[in-house]
């Protein structure tokens, strides 16, 4: 029995365009913008491995590892039964984040969308965890003088 070819019928096909991702030089191979009718080959994969050696993967993840840090001690110090101090520390995290993708180019898993979205993102979640924080029940650190009267209005109406 002859050996059947393998390879398919694919390898019969003319390609107009045939371009793919880079070479594992970075150089492009592809010289126009429309993709391929075919695909031939993949992307290589994003990650630290494009910026860092092999050995040292986690190298450009110290950001998410320093707000994960501090979103972890302040649940603990939540746990502990230190309401608003966890809560503040958990907002600060956040903040912290904000600062990190704002100053740094490469921040690893800390950039999920782009830089603005993700300063915009950050900065709104730790300001409202660390304002409830401070305006949380019993003795609150912070009185907004408007917002008693405003919640006066809504549920008397």
């Amino acid at each position: 029995m002859p050996a059947e070819d393998t390879r398919g019928e694919a390898e019969d096909i003319e390609v107009r365009d045939p371009v793919s991702a880079p070479d594992p030089d970075g150089v492009a191979r592809r010289h126009t913008r429309r993709f391929p009718l075919f695909t031939k080959d993949t992307a290589r994969p994003e990650g630290a491995g494009r910026a860092a050696a092999g050995d040292a993967l986690a190298a450009r993840q110290w950001p998410i590892i320093v707000v994960l840090a501090l979103v972890a001690a302040g649940l603990l110090v939540t746990a502990l039964d230190q309401f608003r101090a966890g809560t503040i520390v958990i907002g600060v995290g956040l903040l912290t984040g904000a600062v990190l993708r704002w100053l740094l180019p490469g921040v690893g898993m800390l950039a999920v969308r782009s830089r603005f979205t993700d300063i915009v993102t950050y900065v709104v979640l730790g300001a409202t965890i660390v304002l409830l924080a401070l305006m949380a029940q019993p003795d609150p650190w912070l009185q907004i003088p408007f917002l008693k009267d405003t919640l006066h209005f809504t549920v008397s109406s």
